[in-house]
C-alpha cells in the first residue's frame, strides 16, 4: 500500500490507547506549512505562525490527535522528542549553539462521545507517536489506529485513512484522520459519496442506525509532497484539499465540525510554476477523497460502533 511516508522528508507514526490516540507526521529536515480550517468547530494549535504574511516558513512535525481541545497536550510530547533528537528551529541562526523550538502546529477531533469520556492524550502519547514516526521506518495502515481509534463518519466507526498519487516529477499524499459529523454512505444506495464503485452496504440497516447530527466532530489532515511549494502554494493546495472533504462527506463544513487540513512541502520553498500547482490542487482534493474511504472501510467494529465490514459483509 503507499503510503505518506513515500513522500521524500516525512515520516508518520501512530500512538493509539483504546478509544483515543495521536498521529504524528514528521518532517525531520523541515517542511514549508499551510493550513486551511473549513469547520466550524476547530480545535488547532499553531496555526497562525502558517499564514504566509507570519515569518516561521517550516515546521518539523503536525500532530493529530483525539481527546477534543485535552488532546492538543500531546503536542507537548512531540516538541519534547523531537527537541531530544536535535530536530527544531535553531533559534540564534542555523549552525550556532543555543536553544532549538520544534514547530508542531496540531488540530484535534472530538471523540469524547466514545468509550471514556476522560481517556485523552496527553504528552506521553506524543511522544510515543513521534519516536514511531522517527524511528519505526514508516506506517502504512488505515483504520482504527492512531488519532483514528475513536473517531466516527456519520453512522460508522471513522479512522485514520491515507493514499498517494504522482503529479509530473513530486509525489503527494494524503492522511486524513474522518470523523464527520455528516455521513459517507449515501443512504439511498448504500455506496460511498467518495467512491460508488465499491461495494455497497444494505441501505435499510443503515438508515436504521441511530445517527449523530447533535455531536461535535471533526476531520483533520495532512497533504505532504516533495515539490518545492511556496508558503502561498501550500495555502493554495490547503484549501483545495477541502474539496476532497465536501466529495466524501454530506453535508461537510458544518458549524459542529473543525474541518482542518494541512499542507507540508519537503522541497526548498522555490515555488512551482502556475499549471504545476493546479494540477497538485487537483490530486490533493482527490486524495483526501481516497483517503476518507480507506479510513472507513478499514475501520474495525468495536467500542459499541456500527462498521462498515460489517455492514458490507
Amino acid at each position: 500500500m503507499s503510503s505518506l511516508v513515500d513522500v521524500p522528508g516525512i515520516r508518520l507514526g501512530h500512538h493509539s490507547r483504546g478509544d483515543t490516540g495521536v498521529t504524528v507526521i514528521a518532517a525531520p529536515d523541515g517542511a514549508v506549512g499551510a493550513v486551511d480550517v473549513r469547520g466550524g468547530g476547530p480545535g488547532t494549535r499553531e496555526t497562525d505562525l502558517l499564514e504566509a504574511h507570519n515569518t516561521v516558513e517550516r515546521v518539523h512535525a503536525i500532530a493529530l490527535c483525539g481527546g477534543s481541545a485535552f488532546g492538543l497536550a500531546a503536542a507537548d510530547g512531540v516538541m519534547q522528542e523531537l527537541e531530544r533528537e536535535g530536530i527544531g528551529f535553531p533559534v540564534f541562526g542555523p549552525g550556532q549553539p543555543g536553544p532549538i523550538v520544534p514547530i508542531v502546529p496540531a488540530a484535534v477531533i472530538f471523540d469524547l462521545a466514545v468509550g471514556d469520556p476522560a481517556n485523552r492524550p496527553g504528552a506521553a502519547d506524543g511522544v510515543a507517536a513521534t519516536r514511531a514516526a522517527l524511528h519505526s521506518g514508516g506506517a502504512a495502515t488505515c483504520g482504527s489506529i492512531g488519532a483514528g481509534c475513536g473517531a466516527t463518519a456519520g453512522r460508522l466507526r471513522g479512522g485514520f485513512g491515507q493514499a498517494l498519487a504522482e503529479v509530473g516529477e513530486w509525489k503527494i499524499g494524503a492522511g486524513v484522520v474522518a470523523n464527520p459529523v455528516g455521513e459517507v454512505i449515501d443512504p439511498e444506495s448504500g455506496r460511498f459519496y467518495g467512491d460508488a464503485t465499491l461495494p455497497g452496504v444494505d441501505p435499510e440497516k443503515f438508515s436504521g442506525l441511530p445517527g449523530k447530527m447533535a455531536q461535535l466532530n471533526t476531520t483533520i489532515g495532512v497533504i505532504a509532497t516533495d515539490a518545492p511549494l511556496s508558503k502561498a502554494q501550500a495555502k493554495r493546495v490547503a484549501i483545495a484539499a477541502h474539496d476532497g472533504i465536501a466529495r466524501a462527506v454530506r453535508p461537510s463544513h458544518l458549524p459542529m465540525d473543525g474541518d482542518t487540513l494541512f499542507v507540508m512541502a519537503t522541497g526548498d520553498g522555490s515555488g512551482v510554476e502556475v499549471a504545476e500547482l493546479a494540477r497538485l490542487c487537483a490530486a490533493a482534493a482527490e486524495l483526501v477523497t481516497a483517503s476518507i474511504v480507506k479510513a472507513v472501510r478499514a475501520a474495525e467494529p468495536g467500542l459499541g460502533l456500527s462498521s462498515y465490514r460489517e455492514l458490507s459483509a
